[in-house]
């Protein structure tokens, strides 16, 4: 048995990609587990790690806001356009009404999206940290309020990488987490094209080797609670995940539409309080209509009985709120009861259309590169 193979079971031994409907470890190997390179914080007596609250109830502000793709002609003054729009935004979110104490924005707001080429994204991805990032950094001083947000990323630890990140900006400015996204999908598109960005599940082994084993499924244990964020959608076995290693807040975009089932499920199911963030109806995203997609707007907070707590009241651009009051939720609050028994050998039996590590070695150089890649790598009849 190599090397690769052995870590590999290890990996599986200690429950890295614990869920649900994913591979879990025995309840002996559990009981070693915590922080560091090769251990997952996650209890196996029902409780999960947390640090201490520094308010009983705080704000949740959700914005929807505009998407707005960067033209390659002048992506520098229309990356500072974009960011500077999303910062009158922040600052109309604190001169009247409820001040959030997290302030979510979509995936996109600084980028947008279009088929670009890696080479194009390469040009104009932003650092974390960054000059981008330290604008924010001082909204989220000034407000003392924590931001958080996703984007495109350049990395210097993974050259000619594109990456889908989600930054967790703190109330002091400081960069708390940045969030990978988990995976993107394969073989879902019908126009010839996959996306290329880089993921965990596309990076799986090197990814762990960086960061540890912890990191593949993250949760932030912040003053305000345990926040998780992802950019995907319906793979109800990540929120699953994200619940038994300690979540209480989740934290998930869209563009272009969503499923708000899927969003509800994962705070019914799981016991948490879950907030979806939408693109708005985005009038002068060029090849794009104002209402593009499979819609705008929607964004919305569920409780943990999945029953919604604040709605966007239409398709603009606007602020939602609500009250998390993390702790009387927390006093009562355990990991989700799940008969992992039941489930365990046949999850582990299961084998994922794609593998993981597909992009460790090469990236495609666009959306129809990747597709070509991708045609002859699924594991599926």
């Amino acid at each position: 048995m190599n090397d690769d193979i052995k870590r590999r079971e290890l990996l599986f031994s200690a429950a890295a990609l614990a869920g649900a409907a994913g591979l879990m470890a025995s309840r002996e190997a559990l009981a070693a587990v915590g922080k560091g390179a090769d251990k997952i914080d996650q209890r196996n007596d029902g409780t999960y790690s947390t640090v201490e609250l520094i308010k009983p109830v705080w704000n949740l502000g959700v914005m929807q806001s505009r998407v707005r793709a960067v033209q390659m002609d002048n992506y520098k003054r229309e990356i500072a356009d974009n960011l500077a729009h999303m910062l009158d935004l922040i600052d109309k979110t604190f001169y009247y009404g409820p001040k959030p104490d997290v302030l979510f924005f979509h995936e996109f707001p600084i980028t947008g999206w279009q088929r670009w080429s890696r080479d194009e994204i390469l040009k104009f991805a932003i650092e974390v940290p960054g000059e981008e990032t330290e604008k924010i950094a001082a909204k989220a001083r000034q407000y003392n309020s924590w931001i958080v947000f996703g984007s495109y990323v350049r990395d210097k630890d993974w050259p000619g990488h594109v990456l889908s990140i989600t930054t967790i900006i703190d109330n002091k400015g400081q960069i708390a987490a940045k969030h990978w996204k988990a995976r993107n999908i394969k073989g879902g598109f019908a126009s010839g094209f996959e996306l290329f960005t880089t993921t965990i599940y596309d990076a799986l082994d090197r990814y762990i080797e960086m960061y540890g084993v912890d990191e593949v499924i993250p949760v932030t244990r912040t003053p305000l609670g345990n926040l998780c964020t992802s950019s995907i959608q319906r793979e109800p076995e990540l929120f699953r995940a994200m619940a038994f290693k300690g979540a209480e807040v989740i934290l998930r975009t869209a563009s272009g539409g969503f499923t708000p089932l899927d969003i509800q499920a994962t705070s019914l199911y799981n016991n948490v309080y879950t907030a979806v963030v939408n693109n708005s109806v985005s009038p002068g995203n060029k090849n794009f209509f104002a209402d593009s997609g499979s819609g705008s707007g929607g964004s919305a907070i569920y409780g943990p009985d999945g029953k919604a707590v604040a709605e966007a009241a239409g398709k603009e651009e606007q602020l939602i709120v609500a009250n998390i009051p993390i702790g009387a939720f927390r006093a009562r609050r355990r990991q989700p009861i799940v008969h992992m028994e039941l489930y365990r050998d046949v999850f582990a039996t299961y084998q994922s259309r794609y593998g993981p590590n597909l992009f460790a070695g090469y990236q495609p150089s666009s959306l129809e590169d990747a597709a070509s890649y991708l045609r002859d790598k699924g594991r599926w009849k």
